[in-house]
């Protein structure tokens, strides 16, 4: 059996962990399918139960994209990471989902202080990491209210799920929908 690491109050496996069980979830529930985008917010501060900005830590971000990537393993489902607004909002993603969606990338480097801890441990893991400007993703994790509806596609759904929170932090989950057009004439299936 592996140690428990801790990151003050915080057990970073319990993190993984929690994680990848919400991001298999979500694959579940949003119907997930090869080709998409599932993009994440993150306030590590807040999984530490400090103040958004004020305590980033790389190890529980660490950790958190453990779990995502684990989930996302094998799926063809891509992961972008939000920055913070410092960056506005930028994403993190790795070179070929920029490409494939023609993204528009922006020269900047995501740090703790100036990105969020998240952004910029997904720079030093990704494989081939570039920032881009905004994106239209399928799903998304929100952990700590770092509002990402931004980089959702309309229509945006909740996904209720058992974990309400991420350490210390709120999560929001929500996958999205293809809008719903015409009048009483339409046929939804």
């Amino acid at each position: 059996m592996e140690p428990r690491v801790e990151k003050d109050d915080i057990c970073l496996d319990t993190i993984r962990t929690q994680v990848l069980e919400v991001t298999q979830a979500l694959l579940e529930r949003g119907n997930s399918k090869p080709g998409q985008i599932m993009v994440l917010g993150c306030s590590t501060s807040e999984v530490l139960g400090k103040k958004i900005g004020s305590a980033g830590s790389k190890e529980v971000a660490g950790a958190i994209l453990e779990g995502i990537r684990e989930a996302l393993d094998g799926t063809g489902v891509a992961l972008a990471v939000q920055c913070c607004e410092h960056l506005n909002r930028c994403l993190v993603v790795e070179r070929h989902v920029m490409e494939r969606y023609n993204l528009t990338e922006v020269t900047v480097r995501p740090v703790p202080n100036a990105g969020g801890a998240a952004a910029a441990t997904a720079m030093e893991v990704f494989d081939d990491p570039v920032v881009v400007e905004s994106i239209q993703a399928h799903a998304g994790l929100d952990i700590g209210d770092t509002f990402i509806g931004m980089h959702l596609k309309p229509v945006v759904v909740p996904v209720r799920l058992p974990i309400k929170r991420i350490g210390h932090a709120h999560l929001t989950v929500a996958r999205t929908r293809p809008k719903l057009v015409g009048g009483k004439r339409a046929v939804y299936e």
